[in-house]
């Protein structure tokens, strides 16, 4: 018999990362020193790293990276490379698809061009990019 309390989160995975990914106009994935990367419209906006297993996004500024490390630490951290620059690193294990979608289409608005996060907005852009 389980405990009560709330359901345990579904973690999300590199596999849900990469679905979400496909739903977004203009994006692509690469390999950036052995890690996929992915782009828009020839732009990195998030990055999977295995050591520790995390997902890199970007923000829009340095305050909301910093708001973001305090309000939930169990699921947002940085490294010293990512020191001074408005990305954030994702525990996959402490997010769940619904909360990695949110963090990856906002990674992709902070980087996509005006006009195409327009025509995103508007709902008039199906999925131009490829994997």
């Amino acid at each position: 018999m389980r405990p009560a309390g709330p359901p345990p989160i579904a973690m999300a995975t590199e596999h849900d990362v990469r679905q979400i990914i496909a739903t977004l106009p203009d994006t692509s994935e690469l390999l950036s020193a052995g890690a996929p990367y992915f782009r828009v419209s020839r732009r990195g906006f998030a990055k999977l790293r295995q050591n520790p297993e995390a997902l890199v996004v970007h923000t829009r500024d340095l305050e909301e990276k910093d708001a973001m490390l305090r309000a939930a630490p169990e699921k947002f951290f940085t490294s010293p490379h990512y020191e001074g620059a408005p990305n954030v690193l994702v525990r996959l294990a402490a997010v769940d698809v619904d909360e990695l979608t949110d963090l990856l289409v906002a990674s992709w608005r902070v980087r996509a061009p005006e006009e195409l996060r327009a025509r995103f907005d508007q709902g008039l852009d199906a999925r131009s990019g490829s994997q």
